[in-house]
C-alpha cells in the first residue's frame, strides 16, 4: 500500500461524506455492496497465523526496566478504559468506579487518571456526573451489547439514548453472525448507522469503538477483514472483544489489529485506534501491548486517543508495580482499592 502525503487525521473529526469517499477509493466503486466489500477484503494479504503467533511470542519477550517502566505504567494508567459491565451494577458502585478513576492513587498527584470509565447505558448519567470536570470520559456499550442479537431499530434506539445521556464514546458490537456467513453489506451498514447516531450531537460527537469479537470469528483472516470492513465504515476505534467471550484479547490477535490501521493510515492518511479488552489484567501482560504498538504500529499510536486497554482489575496491578518502583518494596493488595 502507497503511504499518502496528507497528514494524519483524528478519525472522529471525519464527516460521513470523507467517511463513504474512503471507502468508495479503497474498494474502487462508489456503490459499497456485498459484492464490491467481498472483493475488496478477500482482496487482502492472508494473515501466516503461525508467523502472527511467532511474533507476538517474541514481542512478549521484551524487558522494559527503571524510568522506561515508569514511563510504561504511567502510560498504562492514562490509556486504561476502567469497566463495570455486570447485571449487579449500581448507581453507588459506579460512583466509586469514576473516584477511583479520579483519584487512582490518593497522596500522589502525579499519578494520570485512566482515559475513560465504561459502563452499561442505564449508567452513563450517573457517570457522566461523577466525572464531571475530571477530562475524564464516559464510554456506554451500546447496540444490544455483547450479543448484539437486536434489530437495527433498537439497536439505534440503544445508541440514541446513551448519546442523549452524555456518553462520549460509544462501544458497539457487530453482528457476527451476518459476518460470518458472508452479509458484510449489513455489517457496514449497521456501522455507518451507529456513527450517524454519534455524529448527531454536532458540537461533540460521541467517539465510536466497533467491538469484533474476536473470539467468535474463528480465523485471523476473519479479523483483518472484520478490522478493515469496521474502518471502512467509520470506526474511529477497533476493539477485539466485549470481555463476555473467551478468547478475549490476545497479542496476536491485537497484533494482527495493529497491522491493520498501520496499513489503513498508509492508504487513507486517517489514523483509527485500536482497543484490546477482556483478560489483561497484569502491569506485565499490558507492557507486551505496548511493545507491540511501539513495533507493529508505531509510536504515534501510543497515546490514549488512539490505544486502550478495556479493563476492570489492570489498573490495581499497575497501581502496585508503581508503588514498588516508588519505595523499593512490594505492597500488599490492601494498598488499593476494592474493584
Amino acid at each position: 500500500m502507497t503511504a499518502q502525503t496528507t497528514s494524519t487525521v483524528r478519525p472522529w473529526v471525519r464527516d460521513a461524506a470523507q467517511v463513504a469517499t474512503d471507502a468508495a477509493g479503497l474498494v474502487g466503486s462508489a456503490q459499497i455492496s456485498n459484492t464490491t466489500l467481498r472483493r475488496y477484503l478477500f482482496g487482502l494479504p492472508g494473515v501466516d497465523e503461525v508467523g502472527a503467533k511467532g511474533r507476538a511470542a517474541q514481542l512478549g519477550t521484551r524487558s522494559i526496566k527503571t524510568t522506561s517502566k515508569a514511563w510504561a505504567l504511567d502510560t498504562i494508567i492514562s490509556m486504561i478504559d476502567l469497566t463495570t459491565l455486570e447485571g449487579a451494577d449500581t448507581a453507588g458502585k459506579v460512583r466509586s468506579l469514576v473516584a477511583k478513576a479520579r483519584t487512582p492513587e490518593p497522596g500522589d498527584a502525579t499519578c494520570p487518571r485512566p482515559a475513560a470509565v465504561c459502563v452499561y447505558n442505564d449508567m452513563v448519567a450517573t457517570a457522566v456526573e461523577a466525572a464531571k470536570g475530571s477530562g475524564i470520559h464516559v464510554a456506554a456499550v451500546s447496540t444490544a451489547f455483547p450479543s448484539g442479537r437486536a434489530s437495527l431499530a433498537v439497536r439505534l434506539a440503544d445508541t440514541t439514548d446513551a448519546v442523549a445521556a452524555g456518553a462520549d464514546e460509544i462501544d458497539m458490537v457487530i453482528d457476527r453472525g451476518a459476518f460470518l456467513q458472508g452479509d458484510y453489506l449489513k455489517v457496514y451498514e449497521d456501522i455507518v448507522a451507529v456513527r450517524e447516531v454519534c455524529q448527531s450531537r454536532s458540537a461533540r460527537p460521541a467517539h465510536l469503538k466497533v467491538i469484533l469479537e474476536t473470539g467468535e470469528l474463528v480465523t485471523f483472516d476473519n479479523v483483518r477483514r472484520a478490522s478493515w470492513l469496521s474502518m471502512l465504515a467509520g470506526a474511529d476505534f477497533i476493539k477485539t472483544s466485549t470481555g463476555k467471550v473467551q478468547p478475549a484479547a490476545t497479542l496476536p490477535v491485537t497484533v494482527v489489529m495493529l497491522e491493520a490501521v498501520r496499513d489503513f493510515l498508509a492508504a487513507t492518511g486517517v489514523q483509527v485506534g485500536v482497543k484490546p479488552a477482556g483478560g489483561i489484567r497484569t502491569s506485565k501482560d499490558a507492557i507486551k501491548f505496548l511493545v507491540a504498538v511501539n513495533e507493529v504500529a508505531g509510536v504515534r499510536w501510543l497515546d490514549p486517543d488512539f490505544f486502550r486497554f478495556g479493563a476492570s482489575t489492570l489498573l490495581n496491578d499497575v497501581l502496585l508495580q508503581r508503588q514498588k518502583l516508588a519505595s523499593g518494596v512490594y505492597s500488599g493488595p490492601d494498598y488499593v482499592t476494592i474493584d
